[in-house]
């Protein structure tokens, strides 16, 4: 289970520019849930994955990870526990190095390299079985360099690499907005496919509509810091994109666009 508690979050605090995001934020996410989470820019999406992973710190709160406080504990620390992949997919991967060697260092986050070789060819066939699956043809690609990909593969290889040591919880933060409407596909029943085997608690960030109401088990709508549609199971279920979209456009007018 992952909840934030009281979580108040101010940018710019004490200028002219200062603007509170968070006043009093509370959300909650049950173990196996998969959270579609949308939202027209500025409402706080990815402003709350990155107190979750740690990225930016909460002014004040509590965040808990399995009844764990972790408010004051590290990012890096944190995401020994949490797999997650980026909007863009160069941040995920190390271009400079071949798929083998992502691979490999994916295959020991949280380990100690000593002075040893962090390349164990004896693991090159477990990498063509686990990559043979994407049907991206990435299996005999292992000694090309990651930066020669394409956006598509390379973020494949990102989803696949940040779940390949034991993780609860996989953020997703708007990880198919680069790609063509092919490749998202591919990568979104990729995503579907490895939260169901590794049974993953999940949130993602999307813009896009029909992804948010067709994966997952549940939804949020967030606007200014707050969550103003929640719905799971059955609920969600029973959603249309057009009532989703036509709650989307009515704050959009409400605040002027």
């Amino acid at each position: 289970m992952l909840e934030l508690k009281h979580i108040h979050k101010y940018y710019n605090p004490g200028t002219v520019n200062e603007m509170c995001l968070f006043r009093d934020f509370n959300f909650r996410v049950e173990d196996g849930e998969f959270v579609s989470v949308v939202g027209s820019n500025g409402s706080g999406k990815t402003s709350m994955l990155n107190i979750i992973c740690g990225s930016i710190a909460a002014d004040s709160g509590q965040i808990l990870m399995n009844g764990r406080d972790i408010t004051n504990l590290s990012e890096y620390r944190r995401l020994s526990k949490i797999g997650r992949v980026f909007q863009n997919p160069s941040m995920g991967t190390c271009p400079s190095m071949t798929i083998m060697e992502n691979l490999s260092l994916a295959e020991n986050k949280g380990k100690s390299y000593n002075l040893g070789r962090c390349v164990n060819k004896k693991r090159r066939e477990t990498y063509q079985d686990m990559l043979r699956p994407l049907n991206l043809g990435l299996e005999d690609k292992l000694d090309v360099k990651v930066g020669a990909l394409s956006g598509g593969q390379r973020q494949a290889m990102a989803l696949l690499m940040s779940t390949m040591t034991p993780i609860e919880f996989l953020i997703l933060d708007e990880h198919t907005a680069a790609l063509d409407p092919k490749t998202a596909e591919i990568n979104m029943q990729l995503t579907e496919q490895i939260v169901r085997q590794k049974k993953l608690t999940s949130i993602m960030v999307t813009h896009n509509l029909r992804y948010a109401l067709e994966y997952g088990n549940r939804i949020i709508m967030m606007h200014q810091g707050k969550i103003i549609l929640d719905k799971k199971g059955k609920e969600k279920e029973d959603l249309h994109v057009d009532e989703v979209l036509g709650l989307f456009n009515e704050i959009s007018i409400e605040c002027g666009n």
